[in-house]
């Protein structure tokens, strides 16, 4: 990391901070244990948008502009209108655990990764899939033996999605079909002892990616280049690029634990600092 470089707090006393994403000029943000999806314009107070009594996770938007976000624990896709939210798609028959992170393509589709095992329980860690929620609401699965699929993004092109496996410690990258298909599998950046959680694109193709196991946020190049390297106190989650010019990293940051000791301790923090290279493409 450029010397001199500073850092702010933007938010703290999160309990659990998630999927942050740079949307309307304004950061938005899940907090799984509030239960809340919160928006915060730069300089001023955070404001709930809504309650997701499953616990929300990955955002997006709609090409009308209406969001949708990925209740966890009951494995939906919520859509919010004006009378509230509404079932979109219900993966609960087809996924066995929580769903988490999400990234919305300009069409409107939504591909949601999942847990693929019990994480809380400490069950033996198993391969699953990714599933493509279609504009019609109707669900497929696009990919499959991924290790905890997590955040995503998807290139300016609309060509390439790429997936952080979480637990394969590795980007792994898929073609884009005109139906939404993945295809031509390849691994995008192998990332050694960090474990991606949350990540976001930038303007020259790079990665920035949260490393909870790691306390750090990495920049990557394709093919595993370690551009730049920002540690941090407690666990790094995930990150997203906004603010003037898309130049403003916002990390999110906190400690992976069960929902009872994260209300109590409150860990969870959003940070910012500026950086040389805006954001890209979908956050």
């Amino acid at each position: 990391m450029q010397p001199g470089i500073h850092i702010e707090t933007v938010v703290d006393g999160l309990a659990f901070a998630e999927a942050p994403r740079w949307h309307d000029d304004m950061l938005w943000f899940s907090d799984f244990y509030t239960r809340k999806v919160t928006r915060l314009r730069m300089g001023g107070e955070p404001e709930t948008v809504c309650e997701v009594a499953g616990q929300p996770s990955g955002l997006g938007w709609l090409p009308d502009g209406r969001m949708l976000v990925v209740s966890m624990s009951d494995r939906r896709l919520l859509r919010l209108d004006n009378d509230g939210l509404n079932t979109v798609a219900d993966l609960s028959s087809i996924l066995p655990h929580h769903c988490n992170d999400m990234v919305v393509d300009h069409r409107g589709r939504a591909y949601i990764g999942n847990f693929g095992f019990d994480l809380l329980n400490r069950a033996p860690v198993q391969s699953t899939v990714l599933m493509m929620v279609d504009t019609d609401g109707s669900v497929r699965q696009v990919a499959d033996d991924l290790l905890f699929p997590n955040g995503c993004v998807i290139t300016p092109d609309h060509a390439t999605l790429i997936v952080a496996e979480t637990f394969g410690k590795r980007l792994t990258a898929f073609d884009i079909a005109d139906d939404g298909t993945l295809s031509r599998r390849r691994v995008w950046a192998a990332l050694g002892d960090a474990s991606p959680d949350g990540i976001c694109l930038d303007a020259e193709g790079a990665i920035w990616v949260a490393s909870p196991p790691t306390s750090e946020f990495l920049r990557v190049r394709e093919g595993g280049a370690i551009l730049d390297r920002i540690a941090v106190p407690e666990q790094a989650i995930a990150c997203a690029l906004g603010g003037p010019e898309r130049r403003t990293l916002f990390m999110v940051t906190g400690r992976v634990s069960g929902e009872q000791r994260a209300l109590a301790e409150r860990t969870g923090r959003i940070q910012a600092m500026r950086v040389q290279v805006p954001g890209a493409g979908l956050p």
